[in-house]
Formats: structure tokens, C-alpha cells, sequence
């Protein structure tokens, strides 16, 4: 009888667990290649799992909403549609030989387009350093401190701390209790006291809507980055009169060629990476007390679910990309996703993001830092204002196509002149738009 060990697999880099949202089949059923099995979700993405085999499912070895470490065995096929169904814990099953962990990994690689790689990623501390949600469970239990975990050596990719790690401190925590040294700004940070919860007295008519996952996730990271990045607004105002009779003049012929609408929104990514070429202290990250300037331009941009919720997928080296290419990626990662079917890779490595405020029609707004990042962008709506223009004959008053730009940055790495001269190149490249240029 020749059983099959279905593991969690890797969805991605940083991936490094999954819950299970719903299973689509159950002990007993016959499945063909390729079919669903379950859903799952990570905290960038949900994805379907398809089955590398066919055969009977004998054993589901974790109930809906289970976080499960990826290589988990999650069930167990038999491939010649025999076999007893039962139920098991996920103790009872012994870890998959490497050539089915390998099978899993490469069919869901082939099917959903994800990459693997060995970083890991999750929240952070006060500090800023960001810990994987498997770490921070195992902090949790064991009761370590935010301070004590930041004093933990990480062997993984960029210091990172692995599970490994953790385990093994623990293990001579119990021999000898450690001592956390720390700097007195870290010290500082360290007794913040978590934030109260608001007392809600409870009104006639009022309906209580439970959060779901994915704004839970937003919540917590939004909170996050209040609390690690010291947030500064500036503001300008750019004249896009050029910018917007450009895209007036060639969206039609556009649209029939590329099968794609053209937005306004190639144009603010082409700015926004010109400029982070020329102001890499903004296209940065901080460590700790160490700013990591980005060598790649990767920037994200929030796209608006049916669900009311965000997401935010990433535009990779777009210093690099045309126009065009721009566009088309844009047009991609925009409709992905709608409809839920971005990789993992789509939402991750960005270095700066763009929030569309105009896309509501309002006029700006104040952003929240995506965090690692130190910056991010709003763009307004584009409106018609009356303006004075300096002519050789005198000033004159004329109809011009307006938006306001406004950077939201980390005081802590971005001062005001950088902050500055940086939001103004953008306006300044969308001011000087070429109206005749081609695409």
C-alpha cells in the first residue's frame, strides 16, 4: 500500500507557516491530480492547494483554521485508493522522505507560480526587528520578553532568528538565566506599555462585526508602524495639465492596441523611481541603528478589495521597466488582485509604496509606512483649477489640471530637506511631462 504524506508547503519567500482556511475534501474521498484540496492562508496571500497524486484520502491531520509550520504533514493519500480511513493526530505521522516533500513543494510551485526561498519575515518589535509568527509563538509560550528576544543572535538570512535559535537559547536559559543588555533608547522602548483597550459601551441597534483575517493583519501592522516609525507629512501641489493631455490624447489608440486601460498611475510609479534613484536615503529600510539602502527599486501600490480590505502587490526593478511595461504589470498585479490569484512573490520585496487617494476622488491624505519601508506616497485626485501662469506679455489666469502629492516619512533615518527635495523631483517630473512623447 503505497500512502503519500501531503506536507504544508512553501508558498513563496518568507513563508514560513500557513492556516488552514478550509479543507475541500475529506477522509474517504477519491481525488484526481491536480485537484483542490484545501485553502490556505498566509500574511500576504490565500492560495489553493492542489494534490500532486491521485488516489483516497485516508487522513486530515489538522482541523480549519490551524496554523501549521510549513513541512507539516497536513494528510495522508493513498495513491492505489485503498486503504482504512481513520482518524490521527499529526504526532502519529512520521515526516515525509524528502523526495515527497520535494514533489509537494514542486507542484504547488508549478501551479501557483511561487517561489522558495529561506527567509524569514513576521512582525516586530519595538526595536524593529521583525520575527517569523512561528518565533513569536514560542516566545509567547515560554514567556520571553520583547527585550530578551531582541537580545537573541540570529543564524538566518540577515541575522534573522530561526526557530533554531530560539530552541537553542532556551535550552541554556534553563542551565543559566540570562542577562539582556540594553541601550538606554532600547530600554526605553522595551517598557512602552501596550496600548490599553478602549472600554465600548454598547449602544441600542449597534451590530458587532468580528474582524476577518486580513484585517486583523492590517490592524496589527498598522499599529506597528505607529509605533516604530515617527511619521512626518509634507505636501505639494504639481500642475499635471501635461501629464493628463498625454494620456487624454493616446489612452483610445491604448486601449485597442494593449487590450489594457491606461491609468495615471505608470506615470506616478516612473516619477517615483526616478526620483528614488536620485534620493536612494528614501528607497531604505533601519536595523536597528543601521539604515540598509536599497539596491533594488521594488515599489508596491494599495489596491483596494471587494472585501474592504488592502493589498499591497509590488512592482519589482521598476526603474528598470518602459512605459509600457510599467502599464502592463500594473494592469496585472491590479487585476490578480481582484480576484485573489497573486503569488506570494507578487506582494513581497517591496522598498517604497504609492497610495491612490484619487482613485475615491479625494484631494490627499496622510499614509501610514508600510513597514520596513521609510517612506510612502499619496496621490491625489487630479482637478481643474484656476491657476496664474507667467507669460512674456503678463500674468494671465487659465484652467490647469492640479493634484496634491504628499510623502509620509520616518523622521527617524528622513529629515525634512531629504523628505523635501525628494516629494518635490516627483512633482517636478510630472510637472515637465513630454505631451507628444510616445508608448
Amino acid at each position: 500500500m503505497a500512502d503519500f504524506n501531503l506536507i504544508m508547503p512553501k508558498l513563496g519567500e518568507s513563508v514560513q507557516e500557513a492556516t488552514i482556511t478550509k479543507w475541500l475534501v475529506k477522509p474517504g474521498d477519491m481525488i484526481q491530480e491536480d485537484d483542490s484540496l484545501l485553502e490556505i492562508a498566509t500574511d500576504k496571500v490565500d492560495s489553493e492547494i492542489p494534490s500532486p497524486v491521485a488516489g483516497k484520502v485516508l487522513k486530515v491531520l489538522f482541523p480549519e483554521n490551524a496554523l501549521v509550520p510549513v513541512g507539516e504533514v497536513i494528510a495522508v493519500i493513498n495513491t492505489e485508493g485503498t486503504g482504512t480511513v481513520e482518524e490521527t493526530s499529526a504526532a502519529a505521522v512520521t515526516k515525509p522522505e524528502a523526495s515527497q516533500a520535494e514533489k509537494v513543494t514542486d507542484h504547488v510551485e508549478k501551479e501557483t507560480g511561487a517561489a522558495v526561498a529561506e527567509v524569514e519575515t513576521g512582525k516586530g518589535t519595538s526595536s524593529g526587528r521583525f520575527y517569523s509568527p512561528l518565533v513569536r509563538s514560542i516566545a509567547k509560550k515560554e514567556n520571553i520578553s520583547e527585550a530578551e528576544l531582541d537580545s537573541i543572535p540570529g543564524k538566518g538570512t540577515d541575522g534573522r532568528v530561526r526557530k533554531t535559535d530560539v530552541l537553542q537559547y532556551l535550552e541554556k536559559r534553563t542551565k543559566q538565566p540570562a542577562t539582556v543588555k540594553q541601550e538606554p533608547l532600547k530600554q526605553e522602548q522595551a517598557k512602552r506599555p501596550e496600548p490599553s483597550r478602549v472600554n465600548i459601551t454598547m449602544q441600542p441597534g449597534d451590530e458587532i462585526v468580528e474582524m476577518d483575517r486580513m484585517r486583523k493583519l492590517i490592524a496589527d501592522h498598522m499599529v506597528m508602524s505607529k509605533h516604530t516609525s515617527p511619521h512626518v507629512t509634507n505636501f505639494v501641489e504639481a500642475d499635471v495639465t501635461n501629464l493628463v493631455l498625454w494620456r487624454e490624447k493616446i489612452k483610445d489608440d491604448f486601449l485597442k492596441r494593449e487590450k489594457i486601460k491606461l491609468t495615471f498611475m505608470p506615470a506616478f510609479v516612473e516619477a517615483t523611481a526616478k526620483a528614488l534613484k536620485e534620493f536612494p536615503g528614501v528607497n531604505a529600510s533601519v536595523d536597528g541603528d543601521r539604515i540598509i539602502l536599497r539596491k533594488n527599486v521594488n515599489i508596491g501600490f494599495a489596491v483596494a478589495l471587494k472585501s474592504g480590505n488592502l493589498i499591497v502587490p509590488v512592482v519589482r526593478n521598476a526603474d528598470q521597466k518602459s512605459m509600457l511595461g510599467l502599464a502592463v504589470e500594473l494592469n496585472r498585479l491590479a487585476e490578480a488582485s481582484r480576484n485573489n490569484n497573486l503569488s506570494p512573490d507578487d506582494v513581497q520585496g517591496g522598498t517604497f509604496t504609492i497610495s491612490n487617494f484619487g482613485t475615491f476622488r479625494n484631494i490627499t491624505g496622510t499614509p501610514i509606512i508600510n513597514q520596513p519601508q521609510v517612506a510612502i506616497l499619496a496621490t491625489g485626485n487630479i482637478e481643474k483649477k484656476p491657476a496664474v501662469l507667467e507669460t512674456p506679455t503678463g500674468d494671465v489666469i487659465a484652467i490647469r489640471h492640479k493634484m496634491i502629492l504628499s510623502l509620509s516619512y520616518d523622521h527617524r533615518v528622513v529629515d525634512g530637506a531629504l523628505g523635501g527635495m525628494f516629494l518635490r523631483r516627483i512633482a517636478d517630473l510630472l510637472e515637465e511631462y513630454e505631451i507628444n512623447r510616445t508608448i
